[in-house]
């Protein structure tokens, strides 16, 4: 039996019959860029998922949802405790036991941006990318602490190509080349809503997407991340995503306090003022630490409010996690770790016949895996509150919409760097635009030294030296 008569078998038997009458008249090169992309998918786990009816999980009882137990920002109002724990964060690091993990897929389209979200400019006087803030912050880091950092890169096929073209461009923004790895999540093709069959992108393209953050789990074993995160020695990673540049990279408090609970996932929140903030909340249920969408939780339960009139639900999730080495070394090796999540969605797709259909109505099926649905398998979870002023402000959507602008996190970005300023005994006008490269200064205290030195350097706009 020729390779492409056991693929069209391979397709029968997991129901994939239109594929397999597709493949068997199409042009030989259609049928053979085809067979390339299915040798790809795991047919067998297609058709389960496929197969599987309703949910596919047991539906949760919002009533019996519980606050996260949490180190709240007045728990860290204990000068020593905060110094404890940033003394054990900063021996992780002059061990070089620290890497980041960047997840970077996104592309910039509801920003208006049609390249990789990373290459945005969202420096408020430098008009620096994200990636140029994310990096320089890694590089000066690793220089306090004596020590490389390795930073670990997701990508998506959407933008892979660009990304590295783009660092490479710009040598890495200081990052040494042995220290920066690239790898591309995988892939899940979508399949029609009603059929359950495979769709075609074009005559030659299945309707391929990327497969969640909760992709990174496999991307990590399979470009071979992980075996190099054991190779250096690294025992701790502080995850993050792409599109927060107040995102604290490495921070030796969050990583100090993770490390002293003994926690294999921590997680960085920020407390919700008001039960319509699109965040999804960390809550305890059957005494599991777990992630609820915003768009699952039902309106009386995000509203709920506790004695002193905050929310019941406040432990906003803001995608910052601090999480063992050896943790994701061992849900690797576990079956079913990390489970699919379907998305009704519209897609566009070629029919057998060569006609282009764009949906008016959602017609398909996206499979996805979560990353916080490693939480609950996590021993020692922990929740750790942070100030959004601080620590997040995320772009999400073009100047005009009502949050997560670029407009808002440049306000954000100039806020710290002018509060940095008054600690330092510098006058700042409230609206004053300043800038400060993580180069120069990662906090008040480095800026304080910084501008003992050069005092003129308070005057600059970017202060980048």
């Amino acid at each position: 039996m020729s390779s492409q008569q056991e693929l069209v078998k391979q397709l029968n038997d997991a129901g994939q019959t239109e594929m397999a009458q597709y493949l068997a008249v199409c042009e030989e090169g259609i049928a053979q860029k085809l067979a390339a992309q299915l040798e790809q998918v795991d047919l067998k786990e297609l058709a389960e998922l496929a197969g599987e009816s309703g949910s596919e999980e047991a539906p949760r009882d919002y009533t019996k949802l519980q606050p996260p137990k949490a180190v709240r920002l007045k728990d860290q109002d204990n000068p020593s405790k905060v110094a404890a724990a940033r003394e054990v964060g900063e021996q992780l690091l002059r061990e070089g036991k620290v890497a980041a993990l960047l997840v970077a897929g996104g592309q910039g389209s509801r920003l208006g941006f049609d390249h990789p979200k990373g290459m945005f400019p969202v420096g408020p006087v430098s008009g620096n990318t994200l990636f140029q803030i994310h990096l320089e912050k890694i590089v000066a880091r690793s220089r306090r602490y004596g020590q490389a950092i390795p930073l670990y890169l997701m990508t998506s096929p959407a933008t892979h190509d660009e990304t590295i073209e783009f660092l490479e461009q710009h040598d890495r923004f200081g990052l040494a080349k042995e220290d920066l790895y690239i790898f591309c999540q995988g892939t899940m093709p979508a399949i029609d809503k009603e059929t359950k069959q495979l769709l075609l992108a074009e005559p030659d393209q299945l309707a391929l997407s990327p497969d969640g953050h909760g992709g990174m789990l496999a991307a990590l074993v399979k470009s071979g991340c992980l075996e190099d995160m054991n190779r250096r020695g690294i025992e701790q990673i502080y995850y993050f995503q792409v599109d927060n540049p107040l995102a604290d990279v490495c921070e030796p408090e969050f990583l100090g306090l993770h490390h002293q609970a003994d926690s294999e996932m921590s997680t960085q929140v920020v407390a919700k003022i008001l039960p319509e903030e699109k965040l999804g909340i960390l809550a305890e249920l059957d005494g599991q630490l777990q992630l609820v969408e915003y768009s699952e939780l039902p309106a009386e339960q995000a509203a709920e409010k506790i004695e002193d009139g905050t929310l019941k639900h406040w432990a906003g999730n803001i995608a910052v996690h601090g999480v063992k080495k050896s943790f994701l070394q061992r849900m690797s090796t576990q079956a079913g770790s990390l489970p699919w999540h379907k998305a009704i969605k519209k897609v566009p797709y070629v029919s057998p016949a060569g006609d282009t259909i764009a949906p008016e109505s959602p017609n398909a099926i996206k499979f996805e895996r979560f990353i916080f649905d490693l939480l609950p398998q996590a021993q020692n979870p922990m929740v750790v509150e942070v100030d959004p002023a601080l620590r997040f402000a995320p772009v999400k959507n073009a100047d005009g919409a009502p949050s997560d602008t670029p407009q808002a996190a440049k306000d954000a970005l100039c806020a710290v760097y002018r509060s940095w300023l008054i600690q330092c005994g510098v006058e700042c006008a409230e609206d004053r635009k300043i800038e400060i490269s993580p180069l120069t200064a990662l906090d008040a205290e480095q800026l304080k030294q910084k501008l003992e030195a050069k005092p003129d350097l308070a005057q600059a706009d970017y202060i980048n030296d």
